[in-house]
């Protein structure tokens, strides 16, 4: 008796069970989503935030590679890379994507009539930020050393500033990029690569990310930083002594997006979670974090973010200039 009592007992807590299963979402495995980002700590950090409150039903996985790794692995990998949707994506990488097949043509599920013409060259990637660059002092660190504020680029090449200057490594970053492409245009290819040659004597070394130089700057490990305006701005409000200059070159700048990996189009979930990132969260991330210019009919303020910014000449980005660039550059 005390054993039938028993499986009785047994086969109603298995029922309970599975009957709890089946009525809690816990219990069935999400659909995993994964994004490959060059994004910043903070920003996918609010990525991550805004996902889980918008998609409590999918597992979204932000993988964060430098945009020079990013961009490898997806020529590499191509539609068979394990990532769905592709992140802060500088241009001239996507349209290298886009030429050999691995991004979906988004034309039929994103309005891309929103955008300054510019901003949107391709139906292929959606414009995500204007990321712009800056020369960043560390106002600590040159009154503690007693430095001259630099007014050129030439003025850089001073002795006082050996071991004291950090630069994005221009094959890992697209920000290092878009500085050696800026001088490039400004001054020619000779003169722009012996220009880097000379400067490298006083580098602390190469970052590989764009936010490697003001991290430095943080740390105090450089005085001066080739870094982004926006993340320079974030860290002046938060109550570093930072001072951004822009020489005669006027600001480098990129331009980023956001894709879906080919195959991919039908995917219900995955171009729910695109279309909510290509669409407001990057608007507020632009609101918050990256005011520069993209949309017809908006305009975005921050707190110390320089306005009227003369930009630099950024023609002929494109992937073969890049790679031909690139495939000189024997610096790092």
């Amino acid at each position: 008796m005390k054993k039938m009592m028993k499986s009785a007992l047994v086969l109603t807590l298995a029922l309970v069970m599975v009957l709890s299963c089946l009525s809690f979402v816990g219990c069935s495995k999400k659909q995993t989503i994964v994004i490959y980002t060059s994004a910043e700590e903070f920003r996918i950090e609010y990525m991550n935030q805004r996902f889980k409150e918008k998609f409590p039903e999918y597992e979204i996985r932000l993988e964060y590679m430098s945009s020079g790794d990013q961009s490898t692995l997806l020529q590499s990998a191509g539609t068979d890379a394990e990532c769905q949707i592709t992140h802060d994506l500088e241009y001239g990488t996507a349209a290298n994507l886009e030429s050999i097949g691995v991004l979906a043509n988004l034309k039929d599920s994103a309005d891309f009539s929103k955008y300054v013409s510019d901003a949107a060259p391709s139906t292929y990637y959606t414009p995500e930020l204007r990321n712009g660059g800056a020369i960043i002092l560390n106002m600590d660190v040159i009154e503690e050393k007693g430095l001259d504020i630099p007014t050129s680029y030439e003025d850089l090449l001073d002795p006082q500033y050996k071991g004291l200057i950090s630069m994005p490594d221009p094959k890992k970053s697209g920000t290092g990029y878009m500085f050696l492409l800026s001088l490039v245009n400004a001054r020619g290819e000779e003169e722009a690569f012996n220009y880097f040659t000379a400067l490298y004597e006083n580098l602390v070394g190469f970052e590989s990310s764009g936010s490697g130089p003001v991290n430095k700057l943080i740390t105090k490990e450089a005085a001066i930083g080739f870094g982004m305006i926006s993340h320079a701005v974030q860290q002046i409000n938060e109550g570093q002594n930072f001072k951004i200059l822009f020489f005669e070159e006027g600001a480098p700048y990129s331009l980023y997006g956001q894709a879906v990996i080919a195959g991919n189009e039908e995917n219900k979930a995955v171009m729910e979670v695109f279309n909510f990132l290509s669409n407001e969260l990057t608007e507020e991330m632009c609101e918050r974090f990256y005011p520069e210019k993209i949309y017809k009919d908006k305009d975005f303020t921050i707190q110390n973010f320089p306005t009227d910014i003369q930009y630099s000449d950024m023609s002929n980005n494109t992937p073969a200039r890049k790679a031909e660039l690139l495939e000189k550059w024997v610096l790092s």
